[in-house]
């Protein structure tokens, strides 16, 4: 039975490393062995963040909402309560958006959730 020789396989497993670690600072780019303990780092950063950019964008739209709220002179916990006793279901991506972009619109939904808490 022939020998096998596995440099092959290992220059290639080698050489997809680094190649994903191009731009990294210092040895993280050209040492393999750091490059890869790099790459499991930044694959695990990658999977957190992906899930708290979720939550940092939900935060942005609520700080907007909020702040055009209080420029109606109303608070964003009364605004959204007014708004489910109204029974208006906008998600906050899409209030956000009309907070920023459309003001008279969002000015109408301030008021049919203020006259809702009445």
């Amino acid at each position: 039975m022939p020998r096998v020789k596995r440099g092959t396989m290992t220059h290639k497993r080698h050489k997809k490393v680094l190649e994903t670690a191009k731009g990294n600072f210092g040895g993280k780019r050209n040492l393999f062995r750091t490059a890869h303990e790099q790459l499991l780092k930044s694959g695990n950063y990658a999977y957190r963040d992906r899930r708290n950019k979720k939550r940092e964008f939900r935060r942005l739209w609520i700080t907007r909402i909020s702040a055009a709220c209080r420029a109606e002179g109303m608070q964003y916990s009364r605004f959204i309560d007014g708004l489910t006793k109204a029974g208006i279901s906008l998600d906050r991506k899409v209030m956000a958006e009309m907070a920023f972009g459309d003001p008279d619109t969002f000015r109408q939904l301030v008021a049919q959730a203020a006259s809702a808490l009445v």
